[in-house]
C-alpha cells in the first residue's frame, strides 16, 4: 500500500520534514473546518502538546544529522511517533490540519486554545 505525506502546519513551521505518514484511503470524513466539538479541541490541544515534545526530542539530532540515511531513519522514527499521538487522541491529520487552521484563523479561539496548551504542559 502507497502511502502519502501530509504536513501538519505546526511540522512545517518547526521541524520542515516531521510530517506523519497517512494513507488516502483513511481520509476521516468532511466536517465543516469551523465546527469544533470540545472533545476534538481537547484533542487537538493533547496532540500539539505531544507534537512539541517529539519536536524537541528529535528536532536537533535531525538538524545535526548529515547522513541521509540516519536523518531519514531520525524522521521515520519522528513520524511514528507523531502518527501514534494523532491516533490515540482520535485524530486523523486531515482534521488535526483543519483544526490547526480554524484556530489560527480565529483570534478567540486562538486564545483559548493556548491556554489550553499552557495547562495540558503543566499536567504532562
Amino acid at each position: 500500500m502507497k502511502t502519502k505525506s501530509l504536513l501538519i502546519p505546526v511540522v512545517l513551521i518547526a521541524l520542515f520534514t516531521l510530517a506523519p505518514a497517512a494513507h488516502p484511503a483513511e481520509k476521516a470524513p468532511a466536517k465543516s473546518a469551523t465546527s469544533i466539538s470540545d472533545r476534538e479541541l481537547a484533542a487537538f490541544v493533547k496532540a500539539y502538546v505531544d507534537y512539541k515534545h517529539i519536536q524537541a526530542e528529535y528536532g536537533p539530532a535531525l538538524q545535526k544529522e548529515k547522513d541521509p540515511a540516519r536523518k531519514k531513519q531520525i524522521e521515520r522514527d519522528a513520524n511514528a511517533k507523531v502518527k501514534r499521538s494523532l491516533d490515540a487522541n482520535g485524530l486523523s491529520a486531515e482534521r488535526y490540519n483543519r483544526i490547526f487552521a480554524t484556530v489560527n484563523a480565529d483570534e478567540s479561539l486562538r486564545k483559548k486554545v493556548l491556554k489550553q496548551v499552557e495547562e495540558e504542559r503543566r499536567s504532562s
